[in-house]
């Protein structure tokens, strides 16, 4: 076998190593197309992670809402000199000022905390 010849064939089974497999058999039955469906779109882990969602949402909520914002009313009556200040009522003419702050606070904290989930799943690997 001459060398042309040599690496003629060489090449031949390069392209056979680089051709991609042929595509699964399309599925028969309403049955086996569903289960298709679920498998390929995974949709039972966009279930649990839209339910693990909703809850840490309510979670962090209750943090903010439990934890952070008595710690900014301490604060405010700190600055205020002693005197309880209303901040959800806080208000420049129509504008709630104070409802903004609270829902501003509210979306940095759960940013800071999803932003940390997000840091430590990937230390472990997680995608």
């Amino acid at each position: 076998m001459s060398t042309e010849d040599a690496m003629l064939e060489e090449l031949r089974e390069i392209k056979k190593l680089l051709m991609p497999p042929p595509p699964p058999p399309p599925p028969e039955g309403i049955k086996d197309e569903f289960l298709t469906f679920l498998k390929k779109y995974q949709v039972l882990g966009l279930a649990v992670a839209f339910i693990m969602g909703l809850y840490l949402g309510a979670l962090v909520k209750s943090l903010v809402d439990n934890l952070i914002m008595p710690l900014v009313e301490i604060a405010l009556i700190a600055l205020g000199g002693g005197e309880a200040i209303q901040w959800e009522a806080l208000t420049v003419g129509q504008f709630r000022i104070g409802l903004f702050m609270a829902d501003l606070i509210t979306f940095i904290v759960i940013a800071i905390v999803i932003f940390l989930i997000v840091k430590i799943a990937t230390k472990f690997g997680l995608k």
